[in-house]
C-alpha cells in the first residue's frame, strides 16, 4: 500500500520552538499508531515561520510564491493534518490564521485533523475549543475529539506533567490515525490555488 500523506503545520516562531517540539511528538506518536496497523506515513512538515513573507505577499498580489504554493498543495492533498500554533492573546497566532486563509475553503473538507497549541500557562488551553476547533469545523475538517495543549510546565514541571502530556499526545495521535485509516482515499482534489490565467481573466473582468 502507498504511505498515507501526513502534513504537519507548525506556526512556531522561535528556534528551538516548543510548538515544533509538540508537533514532532504528535507526528511520532501518529506514526507509531499507523505502524501498529501495518501502515506508514509520508510526513511533510510545513514551517510557517519561513513562509511569513510569502503569505503576506499573497494577500496583496493574489499570487502564491513557489514555496507557499507547494505548502498549500501538500495540505490540500493530505490524508491527515496536524496543526499546531502558539497561543497569543487567547487565540491562535496571526500567522497560523493567515496560512489557512490563503487555502481554498473547501480544501480541508472531510480531512482528519488534529489540533494542538502551546502557551505559557494552562489557562490558554481554552483557546483550543474557543478558537482552533471552530476554525477547523468551519473548514469542514474532521477534527479528532482530543485536542492537545502544552504549557511551559508540561516540558519541565515534573513527572506528573510530563506523563500527562504524553498521555494526551498518544490519545490524540491514536484518534487521528484511526480516522486516517478509515477514510477512503478520495480522487485528487481540485487545485487549491487558482491558476494564474484564471486570476488574470478575473481581473480583466473587474
Amino acid at each position: 500500500m502507498e504511505p498515507l500523506k501526513l502534513v504537519v503545520v507548525s506556526a512556531g516562531l522561535s528556534r528551538p520552538s516548543s510548538t515544533r517540539l509538540l508537533a514532532d511528538r504528535l507526528t511520532e506518536a501518529t506514526g507509531k499508531h499507523l505502524d501498529g496497523e501495518s501502515r506508514t506515513a509520508d510526513v511533510r512538515v510545513v514551517e510557517l515561520r519561513g513562509l511569513a513573507t510569502d503569505i503576506a505577499n499573497n494577500f496583496v498580489t493574489g499570487f502564491p510564491a513557489a514555496a507557499l504554493r507547494e505548502a498549500i498543495e501538500a495540505v490540500s492533498e493530505a490524508d491527515g493534518i496536524i496543526a499546531v500554533t502558539p497561543i497569543f492573546t487567547a487565540s491562535y497566532s496571526g500567522l497560523f490564521k493567515s496560512f489557512f486563509d490563503v487555502i481554498d475553503n473547501t480544501a480541508l473538507a472531510g480531512k482528519p485533523a488534529l489540533i494542538a497549541a502551546t502557551g505559557g500557562t494552562a489557562r490558554h488551553s481554552l483557546a483550543l475549543e474557543h478558537a482552533l476547533r471552530p476554525l477547523f469545523v468551519y473548514l469542514r475538517a474532521l477534527v479528532v475529539p482530543t485536542a492537545v495543549f502544552a504549557a511551559s510546565e508540561d516540558w519541565g514541571g515534573g513527572d506528573a506533567h510530563t506523563d500527562g502530556l504524553a498521555a494526551r499526545v498518544d490519545r490524540a495521535a491514536g484518534e487521528l490515525a484511526e480516522l486516517m485509516l478509515s477514510r477512503p482515499r478520495a480522487p485528487e482534489p481540485p487545485a487549491a490555488v487558482t491558476p494564474s490565467e484564471q486570476q488574470l481573466a478575473a481581473l480583466r473582468l473587474d
